[in-house]
This record gives structure tokens, C-alpha cells and sequence, in this order.
């Protein structure tokens, strides 16, 4: 009872400090997705998943017989090219899958497949093997800040800066000490560590804060992503369970209180792009069964809360880690510290900061960087990696941080996020005054689109946009990115055919189903899994009497 009695209320409010979605509670969501069954639809079901009417259903039967022929048409050479490799890739059989809600995943890779390969870019444009151009939403993961034509250049000028030593490893090539310097100045920090990957950094800056706290917990927030390193990752999508790893709930005063009154935790991650969506994960088509996608962004209220959990954690003890792997130097030069106006312990990098070429990079206080302990020679912190500090990538890394100081590239940063906003409102007047069912919501550069009509095919407005000369990664139309050397004329050409490929869905009957709720929605795909749960359904391998052959369906 004794026990009971000092426990009992930090249980509690550890409980209240977590996020109530399943999101917030790891271990409960690995077990409902655990659960759920898969099963595909028929033609039949794919056309009316909505329990749209005869002449609705027509409408989308036509129209996805156009998009199909479109697509055997357009993409033929790469999408053979992908056709051959994709059995040997791992990678590209997971991404084709998981584009769309897994209902329809199998009839739209059968008929809607473009390809994966790109044959060159240049300015915001990527072209494909069969020659098609398309303007580049993709932001290459975020590693495309300024334009694939600035990395071009830093990756060529880095190499001949460094050819006379060339792949020579474990030694450093004097670029390196420019580099340290110019990091040094954009973090505020003391020391830096190069790593090979934006989540060995973060592993690296985990590890450094329990090595000098001398403390196990980490606390991470519901819905953000740091790698896939299975300690900042403990939900979905990691087999191993992660003991020490608290997931809280962001901008929550619950979670202040957490983190004010237990001892154990070592450190806070911080992901920026959260303030885009706290407490949900980063939007996917492939979860896009309705339109009850949510994102908002107020830098002063995120800016607000950065500020007081940095007070908590220098009271409590306790390491403030930013994660800047993905929106670092996108924001501002100063990456989000500057961009918030708050000053982390440890700073990692990544994507964008290699010049083009992949890194990891970990800034920190002198206090936490030290990897040993002078007094006791045997209890160090460990980290080393073959290819850290590789001569080209700190090469093109340091062609990046000299531009960053240029006034071509300065210019760029110069009312940055009043340039993106008022093209994020003019997209959404746009599509306002068509009646279409959608808006965009930005942080600066990086953008989402929402949707306004209750409506099971949302998710098929990324393939309406590949045929308008839009290219969009895997997760669709959850995450557009832009590089910054968009100029008006450029965007407008955006803004024109989102609209028209908009418009295009919409003729096509897809936003036409019977009226409904995002609620509504949502139980019916549950009924759905539940028959197939406890009843058993077809499966791929078991068609049911009456199912389409697994084959393409007629372009006519």
C-alpha cells in the first residue's frame, strides 16, 4: 500500500500526460494493427465503396477506364523499367502498397502504376524515362531546400575541392574545420559529431543525454517521427518493444508536469514539423479512408510552448534535443531555433545540410558531446561510423554552407513564410471559388491538403495530378514540399493544374457519394473488418464467386 501510495499518483499522471488517440498509447496501437485483417474489393466494391448510386458509379467507372489508359500510355518505359527491378527492391514494394488505403491498393497498382525512375532534373522540374515533365512537389524527402541545380553545383564544386585525397577515410580533410565553424555560428553550439544518416545522429544525441544524465527514460511526443530506430520509434512499425521510451502528448500542460516531476527522464525529442499537426503522425494517403485529416499551423502558440518545456527541462535536468533532421535550413538559415527562437541542447541535421549527399549531423553543449570521462578511462560513450566525415560529403556540405551566406540565396529567406502563405491563400481562393472540396495548409514551404467533404476516394486525387504534370511522393497528398527557387510564374503553373486535376475528380463522380460523415465513414470500414475478422472473407488468394479476375481491368 505504502508502495502504492507514492506511485499510484505519478502512474496517474503519467496516464493523463499521454495523447487519448491510439497514438498516444504505442503498445495499445501495435496490438489493434496486429488485428486487422486484410482483404481487397472486387470491381463492384471499388466503385461503390460509398454506396454511391448506378449513374455516380458509371461516372467513376468511365473515368478511371480514361485515367487507366492514360496512365499504360504515358509511363510505359518506366513503369516497365520498375515492372523489372521492383522484386528486387524491397523498398518499392512496400511504397507501391501503402499508397493508398489497402482496400483499393491492388486495382489501383494494376491499372494506375507510373513507375518509380527518373531520368534528370532541372529547376523545379523532374522528368521520367518516357520523357515526361513534371514540376517537383516531392522535396526529395526534404533534402531539395534550394533546387536540385544548387546541389547539383555543391556536389560538383565539392568534389574538386577534395579530389586530391579522394575516398580517403578515418583522417580529415581540411574543409572540415570550415564546416565545424560555420555549424558552430548557425546552432549556437559547441561541438559537432558528423554522422552517416539523420538517425544514427539522433541515436547518437539519445545516447549522449543518457550517458551524461546518467538517467534511462526518453521522452518523445505522440504522432513524431525520428528515424527508424526502434527507441524513438515504439509503435507501429517497430517489432521490438521500447521500455524506457515515453510517448506524451504535445503542447499539453499535463506533459509539463510529467516532465517537472519525474527524475528519470534523460531526454525530450523535438521534431518541428509537429507544429504542423501536433499529436498526429505525418498525413499518408495510404490512411486516407476519409477526409478527416487535420493540420493547423500557428508558429507563435508552437513557439510559445517550445519556450516553456525549455524552461522545464533546465529546471528538471533534463536534455532538450531538436531534431532538425527534416526541416532544418528550410525554415530559416538558422534552421527551427531560429525560426522559434529557442535555444536547444543538442541540434541534429540531416537531408538538406550534405549539400545533396546523405549525412547526419549532432550539435551540442561541450557537457554532452564529451564521450569519455576523465576521471574513469573505461566508462565511455561509443560512436564511430566507416563513412563519417567522408571527404566529398563534407566537400558538398561545405559548398551548401558558403551559398547559405550568399545574397542569391539570402534573397530567398527574405519574407519567407509571408511569400508561402500568400501563395498557400490564393490556392485556396482559388479552389473555394470552384466549389471544389479542399484546402492547403502550410508551414512555409511545406504543405497539406485537406479535405472538406466527407468522402472514401481522396486519395486518388494524387494520381489526377501526376496526369497534370505533377510529381508527388509516396504519401501523396499528405505532404507537398517545395524548394524555395519556385518563382511566381512557376507556382501559378502549380496552382493551375492542381485546380484542373481537381476539377478533372470531381467530373469524374468520385467527391459524389451519398452525404455522409467522416464518422459514418469510418464505421462502415470498420463493419467491414469486423465481417472479415470474425466471419472470414475472400482474400487475394481465395476470390469469392463473382470477383473480377486480379488482372488489369479494360482501359474501355
Amino acid at each position: 500500500m505504502a508502495v502504492l501510495g507514492v506511485k499510484g499518483p505519478k502512474r496517474l499522471a503519467l496516464s493523463r500526460a499521454k495523447h487519448p488517440s491510439l497514438m498516444g498509447h504505442v503498445r495499445m496501437a501495435k496490438r489493434v494493427a496486429s488485428q486487422l485483417p486484410f482483404y481487397d474489393y472486387t470491381e463492384t466494391e471499388f466503385f461503390a465503396a460509398d454506396g454511391a448510386s448506378g449513374e455516380v458509379v458509371a461516372r467513376r467507372r468511365a473515368g478511371f477506364a480514361r485515367l487507366s489508359a492514360l496512365y499504360r500510355e504515358r509511363y510505359a518505359k518506366t513503369r516497365a523499367m520498375t515492372d523489372e527491378v521492383k522484386t528486387g527492391i524491397s523498398d518499392l514494394q512496400f511504397t507501391g502498397r501503402y499508397r493508398v488505403p489497402f482496400q483499393f491498393s491492388r486495382i489501383i497498382r494494376e491499372n494506375l502504376a507510373a513507375g518509380s525512375f527518373l531520368q534528370s532534373a532541372s529547376g523545379v522540374y523532374v522528368t521520367d524515362l518516357d520523357g515526361n515533365r513534371f514540376y517537383d512537389l516531392t522535396g526529395s524527402y526534404g533534402v531539395n531546400v534550394l533546387g536540385t541545380d544548387t546541389y547539383k553545383a555543391c556536389i560538383a564544386e565539392g568534389g574538386r575541392q577534395v579530389e586530391a585525397l579522394g575516398p580517403v577515410l578515418g583522417a580529415l580533410h581540411p574543409v572540415v574545420e570550415d564546416n565545424v565553424r560555420r555549424l558552430q555560428a548557425i546552432s549556437g553550439l559547441d561541438e559537432i559529431s558528423f554522422h552517416m544518416s539523420g538517425t544514427e545522429a539522433v541515436m547518437q544525441a539519445v545516447r549522449l543525454a543518457q550517458y551524461h544524465t546518467g538517467r534511462r527514460r526518453i521522452v518523445r511526443f505522440c504522432g513524431a517521427y525520428h528515424g527508424w530506430w526502434g527507441d524513438v520509434q515504439p509503435g507501429i512499425g517497430n517489432p521490438r518493444p521500447a521500455n524506457d521510451t515515453l510517448t506524451l502528448a504535445d503542447m499539453s500542460e499535463q506533459t509539463l508536469k510529467v516532465l517537472a516531476s519525474r527524475h528519470g527522464i534523460a531526454c525530450v525529442l523535438v521534431n518541428p514539423i509537429q507544429a504542423m499537426h501536433p499529436n498526429i503522425g505525418a498525413p499518408s494517403d495510404g490512411s486516407l479512408v476519409d477526409s478527416g485529416r487535420k493540420a493547423e499551423f500557428d508558429r507563435d502558440a508552437y513557439a510559445q510552448w517550445l519556450k516553456r518545456l525549455r524552461e522545464v527541462c533546465t529546471q528538471a535536468g533534463t536534455v532538450l534535443i531538436f531534431d532538425e533532421v527534416f526541416v532544418g535550413f528550410r525554415l530559416a538559415p538558422g534552421g527551427a531555433q531560429q525560426y522559434f527562437g529557442v535555444q536547444a541542447d543538442l541540434v541534429t541535421y540531416g537531408k538538406t545540410l550534405g549539400g545533396g549527399l546523405p549525412i547526419g549531423v549532432l550539435c551540442g553543449r561541450h557537457a554532452l558531446m564529451q564521450r569519455f570521462r576523465p576521471d574513469r578511462p573505461g566508462d565511455i560513450c561509443f560512436a564511430r561510423g566507416t563513412f563519417n566525415s567522408h571527404p566529398y560529403v563534407m566537400g558538398a556540405m561545405n559548398a551548401f554552407l558558403r551559398r547559405l551566406k550568399s545574397p542569391e540565396i539570402e534573397a530567398l529567406y527574405q519574407d519567407l513564410d509571408a511569400r508561402w502563405n500568400a501563395r498557400a491563400a490564393e490556392l485556396n481562393r482559388r479552389l473555394e471559388a470552384e466549389g471544389l472540396p479542399m484546402r492547403v495548409i502550410n508551414m512555409s514551404s511545406i504543405w497539406t491538403v485537406l479535405y472538406t467533404r466527407p468522402a472514401r476516394y481522396n486519395w486518388l486525387l494524387q494520381y489526377y495530378l501526376r496526369l497534370e504534370g505533377l510529381a508527388l511522393s509516396w504519401v501523396g497528398t499528405g505532404r507537398l514540399i517545395f524548394s524555395l527557387n519556385y518563382t511566381d510564374a512557376d507556382f501559378a503553373a502549380v496552382a493551375d493544374r492542381f485546380v484542373a486535376g481537381a476539377k478533372a475528380m470531381e467530373r469524374d463522380g468520385w467527391w459524389a457519394g451519398p452525404a455522409t460523415s467522416n464518422k459514418a465513414i469510418r464505421r462502415r470500414v470498420l463493419r467491414e473488418m469486423l465481417t472479415v475478422r470474425w466471419r472470414g472473407w475472400r482474400t487475394r488468394n481465395s476470390p469469392v464467386q463473382g470477383d473480377v479476375a486480379h488482372g488489369p481491368m479494360p482501359a474501355e
